[in-house]
């Protein structure tokens, strides 16, 4: 995933004057649509009585969209690192208004109706989503795989990993207050920019509203720059990549319970289930699980700390709690103790091969040694160095609590 450098600030020679909503479109090449937008917006601002500014956000256009974006008295601003994501936080950047509200410059939707949007941002909530859900998706607005599939499943897996209070993840049209968007902190220069916004929202507390809003069809006569798999794709990366409980942790927990369990049970020797038999070739697989489960929950503890670090995540008393009580020297501890009892095990099959002069063994008895014994040496391995490697990590919280 791309990051989005931050546009410098524009210096102007004008004095700035008190704008309150800045309406922000990004725009590439939507020279048939942008000055219905733009038209619509300006129709919102006399209608409402608003102080109020209407921002380009031009990402490269070369079909007249910034000229006649000028014309109709917007400002331009300039984004050349392409990107739907790039393109908006150049122009939320230029903003000036205290509040924000964003939406495509393909008419899609209908800026006339933003008034809803302005209510619930002067009530006091940091986000205003629009949902094209409530609002109604009129006939050809959307293909049948965004709405019924795309859409609804991304939404969805939103509410699960993050608990988004939305019901609809990906819409377009949305506003929110310029310093709440300030501490988002946003980086992703795609489409999924738009669901950056909604998760880290989601995960630092802030007041998140929905207004009912209707997406039309737009109005170009060329395809619209969203490719289904690819950009639904990007969504879907993100999430997981911004969740390590459910891409690490929980997979990791599952498969290292299923392999303690399995190994435990196969320990004692061969089993049956029906017609299955389960034997060594079983608790070497069961071995291998734990290997894996486990070093998925530490990928796991390493990404959420190095996410907080680099302030993706909000802080997490959890985590603090675990920097102030577990500290290196109690992972050299337990991962010392767990490669010294895989050394036993491993001693003692060597003692079992010498029984008989080491000559040839049974698998079927000796594995059930030499299995958990490797198994646990490389678990007090992993958990040596990854004490050290969270160390690192953490080294500002233990310099704090010193």
């Amino acid at each position: 995933m791309s990051v989005a450098q931050r546009p410098r600030k524009p210096t102007e020679d004008t004095p700035k004057t008190t704008v309150e909503l800045s309406i922000v479109m990004p725009c590439l090449n939507e020279v048939e649509t942008v000055a219905t937008c733009i038209r619509k917006a300006q129709e919102a601002i006399a209608r409402h009585g608003l102080a109020a500014e209407i921002i380009i956000a031009d990402n490269g256009s070369t079909d007249g969209s910034r000229m006649v974006a000028q014309e109709l008295g917007a400002r331009v601003v300039d984004v050349t690192r392409r990107g739907y994501g790039s393109a908006l936080i150049g122009g939320i950047e230029a903003a000036r208004g205290s509040f924000v509200i964003m939406g495509d410059a393909d008419d899609s939707y209908d800026f006339t109706a933003i008034g809803p949007l302005v209510d619930k941002l002067r009530q006091g909530f940091d986000l205003v989503m629009g949902n094209r859900f409530d609002g109604g998706i009129e006939a050809g607005a959307m293909v049948w795989s965004h709405r019924w599939v795309g859409n609804p499943v991304l939404t969805y897996i939103g509410r699960v990993f993050f608990h988004t209070p939305v019901g609809d993840m990906h819409c377009g049209l949305r506003g929110f207050r310029k310093d709440a968007y300030e501490r988002l902190r946003l980086r992703a220069t795609g489409m999924e920019f738009a669901s950056e916004m909604v998760i880290k929202a989601s995960l630092q507390g802030m007041k998140i509203a929905e207004v009912p809003v209707t997406l039309r069809p737009d109005g170009r006569s060329r395809p619209p720059h969203l490719r289904t798999w690819r950009d639904g794709w990007r969504h879907l990366r993100f999430m997981l990549l911004f969740s390590p409980r459910w891409l690490f942790l929980y997979p990791g927990i599952a498969l290292f319970a299923v392999g303690l369990v399995t190994g435990l049970w196969l320990e004692t020797g061969p089993k049956r289930i029906g017609p299955f038999g389960f034997d060594i070739h079983t608790l070497l697989l069961a071995g291998f699980c734990c290997l894996i489960g486990y070093q998925l929950i530490v990928f796991a503890v390493f990404t959420k700390v190095f996410a907080m670090r680099m302030g993706f995540h909000p802080p997490n008393p959890s985590y603090a709690a675990m920097f102030r009580y577990v500290q290196l020297e109690t992972g050299l501890v337990l991962g010392l103790l767990m490669f010294l009892f895989g050394v036993v095990g491993t001693i003692v099959a060597v003692l079992s091969w010498g029984a008989v002069g080491f000559g040839a063994l049974d698998p079927r008895l000796t594995m059930r040694e030499i299995i958990p014994a490797a198994v646990l040496l490389t678990l007090g391995v992993q958990t040596i160095f990854a004490s050290f490697f969270l160390s690192i990590l953490g080294i500002d919280s233990e310099t704090e609590s010193v």
